[in-house]
Order: structure tokens, then C-alpha cells, then sequence
């Protein structure tokens, strides 16, 4: 049996008197591919954001390999081996595409600001600074290779097609060496063949990383097509949990969600 590598249970989040998020348990196994979908204002990403720390819980807890949460801030969680992308891009806009990936590569490094201003004094410095720079620069290229955007390295990243600015975002977060990778609607703005494509490269990343990775995504043929298991949200009450032939064929799915949305046409944004 898997290790669980993440663990909900009881999750509530309020604000004031909205309750987005009202008693969500469920549990992410090493190595899965697991969805979270549900109509717009489900608590979708509410729930990457209680999970990253951007929001503290209501009630619940929240665990990584057994361990809690509660009380990370985000920064120590990203730490900690959690790093995701957003639904709205979040970049070094108006850094390089090759600037902002190695910007997060160096979070790798092993020198402080005092042995790089002194590096040419202290003996043996210059050649490990060197030899580090070597391997952050190498571990650039080869993200941006595998995302297929080393073409683009020395265009700024506010000038990328939306679509590769989704692709940047991943590349970026998985510079910092996640274990869990959190997809928040990866595939918005990308054409039905940019979509098989993403799906793809998802299960690429997570084997070649030994990755377990959480994805939100109104595209019905990326969350089918690549998720092992789907949790499905409705009103941030829980309402399904399965494989994707089940929660298809679940009619409280279909009522709710699939439905109306099952094209997976609506790329308008989960609040």
C-alpha cells in the first residue's frame, strides 16, 4: 500500500458568516494523480490555499507525511516539499523566462550573500561559487527544455503566450524540489491539442520527478484522462470520491457538475 502523502480531515474554512470550505476530508497516496473539481465557487482553491498556508484553517487539519501543518507559513511549507501554481499567473513578469526558473533554482544553493561578495578572498570559494552557479544554471536549462520553452529563454514573461506562461509556472515550481505539486487549472487558456499535450507531460513529470501531484481543472478530458482519483466539491461540501469512471457515472455528479460543465469549456475562475 502507498504512504499517504497528504491528508485533509474535517477541513472547514469561514469567512464571517460564508463557510467556502465545510467538512472536506480526503487522502493523496505517493506517486497518484489526484483531481479536485466542482462548479465555480466550489472551494476549490480555497483548499490549495489552506493547504499552502495562505489561509489559516477554521476547523481541521491538514497533515503532509503524517505530520501537521497548522501554524507553517508558506514559505516553510514550499520548505517543506509543497510548491503549486495559481489560477491567476504569478510571475517574475517582467524577468526573463530562463531569469524566473533560475531565480527558484537557487533556493538550491549552499552560499550565503557574505561567501558571494567574498568569494574571490577566501580560498577555494571562487571555484565551489563557480561549480554551484554550474549546476543551478544546468538545472535551468534542463526544466525549461523538458517544458518545452528554451526557445523562448530570453523572452520576458509577461510577453509569453498565455499558455506558456502556464507552462513557466510549473517549470518555476518545480525548481524548488516539491514532493507534492498543486496544479490550480493548469490547462486554462490552452486549445484541445495544448491540453493532450499538458496531460502528457503531467504523468512525464511526476515519473521523472517521483512526484505526487493535486490538480484543479474545469478541462473534463485532462481531470479523466490523467487522475487516478477525483474528489468532486459542490458549494465546498464534499459530494463524490472515486475513479473517473465513477464519479462519470455518479448522477449527483452530473446534476451538479458534469452536466453543466462537462464540456470543459468554462475556464471562468473558482473563487
Amino acid at each position: 500500500m502507498r504512504e499517504t502523502v497528504l491528508s485533509l480531515q474535517h477541513v472547514t474554512k469561514r469567512f464571517g458568516g460564508l463557510t467556502a470550505v465545510d467538512d472536506v476530508s480526503f487522502a493523496v497516496e505517493e506517486g497518484e494523480i489526484y483531481g479536485l473539481i466542482g462548479p465555480n465557487g466550489a472551494g476549490k482553491t480555497t483548499i490549495f490555499n489552506l493547504i499552502t498556508g495562505i489561509y489559516g484553517l477554521s476547523g481541521g487539519e491538514v497533515r503532509f507525511y503524517g505530520e501537521p501543518l497548522v501554524g507553517c507559513k508558506p514559505f516553510q511549507i514550499a520548505q517543506r516539499g509543497i510548491t503549486r501554481t495559481f489560477q491567476n499567473i504569478r510571475l517574475f513578469k517582467k524577468l526573463t523566462t530562463y531569469e524566473n526558473v533560475l531565480t527558484a533554482c537557487h533556493a538550491d544553493a549552499d552560499y550565503n550573500v557574505f561567501q558571494t561578495l567574498f568569494r574571490f578572498k577566501v580560498p577555494g570559494a571562487l571555484g565551489r561559487f563557480h561549480a554551484q552557479e554550474k549546476r543551478l544554471h544546468d538545472k535551468t536549462h534542463s526544466l525549461l527544455t523538458l517544458m518545452g520553452l528554451w526557445d523562448y529563454r530570453d523572452m520576458v514573461a509577461s510577453n509569453l503566450p498565455y499558455g506558456l506562461q502556464r507552462k513557466l509556472e510549473i517549470a518555476r515550481a518545480l525548481a524548488l524540489n516539491p514532493k507534492l505539486l498543486l496544479l490550480d487549472e493548469p490547462a486554462a487558456g490552452m486549445n484541445p491539442e495544448e491540453t493532450l499535450q499538458l496531460m502528457r507531460l503531467i504523468e512525464e513529470i511526476r515519473d521523472a520527478f517521483h512526484l505526487t501531484v493535486l490538480i484543479i481543472e474545469h478541462h473534463m478530458d485532462l481531470i479523466m484522462g490523467v487522475c487516478e482519483r477525483i474528489f468532486v466539491l459542490n458549494f465546498g461540501k464534499p459530494l463524490a470520491e472515486g475513479t473517473p469512471e465513477q464519479v462519470q457515472n455518479n448522477a449527483l455528479v452530473v446534476e451538479a457538475y458534469l452536466g453543466k460543465e462537462g464540456s470543459g469549456d468554462d475556464h471562468a475562475q473558482n473563487q
